[in-house]
C-alpha cells in the first residue's frame, strides 16, 4: 500500500465525517473530509491518489451518482460506499456498478480500515498499470511503420518465417526489425515485449 494515498471522506453527517477521519488518522492514513459529493467534485483533481468513502444517501448527489460521475471523468479512485441496513440493496447495486466495497452502519473500525487498505492497494495497482501503459505507448511511438507491423505480428504469435511471408521480406530482415523493436521497446525478452504491447491494447495486426 502506498503511503501517499488520501482517503476522501464524503458524508453530509459531520459526526460521521469527524469519527471516520479520526479513525483513519489513528491508523496512519491521510484523510480529507467533504460535506457533500458536489463539494468533493468541485475540489477533485485527476492526479490525486487514494480512495473515496461515500455515504449512499446524501442530499443533492448520493454516493452512487458520485461514483458514476467519477467514472465518467475517467477517475481511477476506488469508491467504498457506506450504507444503512435499509440501503443494502442500493449498496449492492453500487458494487455491481464499480464500487469496491460497501460498509454497513454502524461499522466496525477494523472492517473499515481493512476495506480502505484494500482500496488503496487497488488504486496503487491501477496507477502502476496506467504508468506502464503510458511508458509503453511512448516507446511504441518511436517505432517505424515496418517495425510496428513486425511488433503486431509478433504479438499475434507469428513465427519469424510467417512474418517474412506476410510482409514479403526475408527472414533475416525480420530478425533485424525484431532486434530493433526489442531495443526501442527496452524489452529484455519476448514476454516483456508482448506485455508492453498488450498494455496499450495491441493484440495483433490492426484491422
Amino acid at each position: 500500500m502506498s503511503s501517499d494515498g488520501t482517503v476522501f471522506v464524503v458524508d453530509d453527517d459531520a459526526d460521521v465525517r469527524d469519527s471516520v477521519c479520526a479513525l483513519l488518522e489513528s491508523a496512519g492514513l491521510a484523510s480529507e473530509p467533504y460535506d457533500s459529493a458536489l463539494a468533493f467534485l468541485a475540489a477533485y483533481a485527476p492526479n490525486r491518489h487514494g480512495c473515496v468513502i461515500a455515504d449512499v444517501r446524501m442530499p443533492d448527489m448520493d454516493g452512487m451518482t458520485l461514483q458514476e460521475e467519477l467514472t465518467k471523468r475517467g477517475s481511477a479512485l476506488p469508491v467504498i460506499v457506506v450504507t444503512g441496513h435499509a440501503d443494502v440493496p442500493l449498496a449492492v447495486r453500487a458494487m455491481k456498478a464499480g464500487a469496491v466495497d460497501f460498509i454497513e452502519k454502524p461499522f466496525d473500525d477494523e472492517v473499515l480500515i481493512s476495506s480502505v487498505k484494500r482500496a488503496l492497494a487497488r488504486a496503487d495497482s491501477t496507477r502502476e498499470q496506467a504508468s506502464a501503459a503510458q511508458r509503453a505507448g511512448a516507446l511504441i511511438a518511436t517505432l517505424s511503420a515496418r517495425e510496428r507491423q513486425v511488433l503486431e505480428l509478433l504479438v499475434a504469435g507469428r513465427a519469424n518465417k510467417v512474418i517474412a511471408y506476410e510482409l514479403d521480406i526475408s527472414p533475416r530482415t525480420v530478425e533485424i526489425h525484431r532486434a530493433h523493436v526489442m531495443e526501442k521497446m527496452e524489452a529484455r525478452s519476448l514476454s516483456d515485449l508482448v506485455r508492453a504491447a498488450l498494455a496499450v491494447g495491441i493484440s495483433g495486426p490492426a484491422a
